[in-house]
């Protein structure tokens, strides 16, 4: 398997830098999936710009990460995994909706149910939804434009679900707790 670096704020291309400052300053450190999307200033960009956007949307940051932790299950991202089930928690989803989320299932809740069930839905058929699809989202509460809004969070997410299955990074301590394998 190919050995791809972790670049940090000191060593990372200097392209990448405002990007992973940015990061650092979300989160506290800049994570390991972060430091090898580095490698490329237009991805690392592109993400950052990209969750952005994500994070300031319509979705409460429960909803999102709700959305993210299917992502990465979906795609079987073990890195995500791991990072969003922490993440979930912080923002206050249950431990039962986490695990249930992780294990394929849906969440207890109705409306992170219908959020899991629409992104796992729009991986599994790429995209092509039909009017089923969406009014299950809708009968939840959820206005029919924000089904535009889902697909952004699972286009951010895809961007980094593909690179952490390709980088492999290593999983951070913190993290180590929330480890999942696909």
């Amino acid at each position: 398997m190919a050995n791809f670096p972790i670049y940090t704020l000191e060593s990372a291309p200097e392209a990448s830098k405002p990007a992973l400052n940015g990061l650092a300053e979300a989160f506290g450190m800049v994570p390991n999936i972060a430091g090898a999307i580095a490698g490329s200033p237009k991805l690392i960009n592109g993400l950052v710009g990209v969750f952005q956007q994500a994070h300031g949307g319509s979705f409460t940051e429960a909803q999102v990460q709700t959305l993210l932790l299917t992502n990465a299950v979906t795609n079987g991202c073990t890195w995500a995994v791991a990072f969003h089930s922490f993440l979930a928690l912080k923002e206050g989803l249950s431990e039962a909706d986490v695990q249930a989320i992780r294990a394929r299932r849906l969440p207890d809740d109705r409306k992170l149910a219908a959020l899991s069930h629409l992104a796992r839905t729009l991986i599994d058929k790429r995209g092509r939804l039909d009017d089923e699809d969406i009014a299950s989202f809708t009968a939840a509460g959820f206005d029919q434009a924000l089904v535009l809004d889902v697909i952004l969070v699972v286009a951010a997410s895809t961007m980094t679900n593909y690179a952490g299955s390709v980088t492999n990074p290593p999983l951070e301590a913190a993290f180590q707790p929330y480890a999942w394998q696909a």
